[in-house]
This record gives C-alpha cells, sequence and structure tokens, in this order.
C-alpha cells in the first residue's frame, strides 16, 4: 500500500514558536509524524515513517547539532533511510527537507526561509485577527506541498483520499496556566474532512484556552444578566440587582469553571469579548 503524507514544519522568527501540522489518509497521523519541543525544535517524519526520528533529532538538535548533522546520524543508524521522508526546523530557523530514493512518487520538500513564495498557502484561513500566528498559518497543511499547491487540501492531501490531521505547536511558557510548553495539540485521528474537523478544534481551543489581550468592565444590564444565569444554576442565592458584589463573583468565576473558561478570566467585573459572546449565547442573552 502507497502512503504519501503531507506535512509542514515551521519556527515562528517572531515569537520562536515551533510547530508540525500533518494531513494524511491514516488513522491517527498525529500520534507518528509530529514531534516539537520549545526552543529546540520541530520534526516530522513520514513516508515510511520512522517515528524514532521524533525524540532522537529533537535530543541531537538539543545537544547543539546542526539539521545536517541530525540526517547524517540518521545516515548512520538507520539502513531504511532511503524509504524515509523528514523534515525539521530547528530554535535558530535551520531547516531541512530529505526524501529518500525509494519514496513512493510524488514525494519531496520545500524549504522556506522567511516569506514562502507565491503558490503555497502557508498563510491560513483568517478570520479572528489572527491569520498571522503560528497555529492559523500551519492549519491547512496539505495545500503547501507541491504539485497541486493550491488544490492539495481540496484533494485530502494523499492521493487515496483523506481521514485524519493534526496540529502541534510549542512556545516557551504558553501551555496550559503557564506550566509547559505544549500549547496547541489537536488531532483528528478519524473524520470524513479532517482539516476542516482541525479549523473547528481550533476555534474551541482559542475561545477556551487562549489568554484575551483586552477586557472590559460588565455593564449593569450584564451583570444583572449574569445573576439571574447564576441563580437558575443554583449557583448564587442573591438579587439580580446587576452590581458585581463579593457574592456574584464567586459565582461567576465557578460557571467560568465549568464552561473551562479559566485561562481566560482574572476575576472581578471585566471580561473579554469572545468569553461574553460564548456565555450569552449559550444562556439565552436577547
Amino acid at each position: 500500500m502507497r502512503v504519501a503524507t503531507f506535512s509542514l514544519v515551521a519556527q515562528d522568527p517572531k515569537t520562536g514558536d515551533l510547530g508540525v501540522a500533518v494531513a494524511s489518509k491514516f488513522l491517527a497521523v498525529g500520534a507518528v509524524v509530529p514531534f516539537a519541543e520549545a526552543g529546540v525544535g520541530a520534526i516530522a517524519t513520514q513516508s515510511y515513517a520512522n517515528p524514532r526520528y521524533g525524540p532522537q533529532g529533537l535530543a541531537l538538535l538539543r545537544q547543539g547539532a546542526s539539521p545536517e548533522g541530525v540526517l547524517e546520524a540518521f545516515r548512520r543508524t538507520d539502513p531504511d533511510l532511503e524509504k524515509r521522508q523528514f523534515g525539521l526546523v530547528a530554535a535558530t530557523g535551520e531547516s531541512l527537507t530529505f526524501t529518500g530514493a525509494e519514496c513512493h512518487p510524488w514525494a519531496g520538500g520545500w524549504r522556506v526561509r522567511a516569506s514562502p513564495p507565491r503558490g503555497t498557502s502557508f498563510r491560513g484561513r483568517g478570520g479572528g485577527g489572527h491569520g498571522g500566528d503560528l497555529p492559523h498559518r500551519q492549519g491547512p497543511v496539505s495545500r503547501a506541498a507541491p504539485p497541486r499547491p493550491e488544490g492539495g487540501g481540496e484533494g485530502g492531501g494523499d492521493r487515496r483520499g483523506k481521514q485524519s490531521a493534526a496540529l502541534l505547536v510549542v512556545g516557551e511558557g504558553k501551555g496550559y496556566g503557564g506550566l509547559w510548553d505544549r500549547y496547541v495539540d489537536l488531532r483528528v485521528d478519524d473524520h470524513p474532512e479532517p482539516i476542516d474537523e482541525l479549523f473547528r478544534l481550533l476555534s474551541l481551543h482559542r475561545l477556551l484556552f487562549e489568554r484575551p489581550k483586552e477586557r472590559r468592565p460588565l455593564t449593569e444590564e450584564e451583570v444583572r444578566f449574569f445573576q439571574g444565569v447564576l441563580g437558575r444554576l443554583g449557583l448564587y442565592a442573591g438579587e439580580a440587582h446587576g452590581v458585581f458584589d463579593e457574592a456574584t463573583e464567586r459565582a461567576f468565576l465557578a460557571l467560568i469553571g465549568m464552561e473551562n473558561l479559566e485561562e481566560r478570566y482574572q476575576g472581578g467585573p471585566e471580561v473579554d469579548e469572545a468569553t461574553l459572546s460564548y456565555l450569552k449565547g449559550r444562556y439565552g442573552w436577547s
């Protein structure tokens, strides 16, 4: 059976974030292809994939090896290297793509510094003002591979069809609670439209885990609305008087926890617009 997987490995020169996006006609491709470590590098292994390339390559980069040094290490230790295909980018921005001579056609890779050439789709899907960050630019991975750069996504990224997709992005201290570096790790293991589903999950991830830069005070009308909601949920026993007092804050914090929005809320009466929009829609604001 021929295996043809398309992936994208990238480093954001502005933030230092590193990531891998992948799409394939392969069950749970995210469990095999992508590897990344903040401050070290990112690696995608495919074709007749060798999952050991991920931890081994990252260990070598961590020790100061160049991308070419990683390739030479694989050449010494893997007798089936010519069946493999992999791409990597170091935290320094240095990159390498390798396609073995025994890989099935079409097989190859592009290495791009800074801005990609016209025709690739390393632009991501717009909307919400996020078109410029690494997760959104990496999303439509299969559109970034020749020979059909604009049509690969519609074709599924694999001549056999489409089944799974994944997105892994790491950044220093950007993970949940600021306690680790993996801040996007999304997988669509088996789906008729895996790339579309991956974007749906990415949008949900943003809602739940993105730390907003701007917040505004709740209006008296909004406070009264939420007090009514909190009362119906059994979280608040006071009246809907429109004052964001201590009891209201405790109850509102409980609601935020119920909805898994704790990364977005910092306490007090100030809330970001995305959180407000979600809560209003969920609880019947009119």
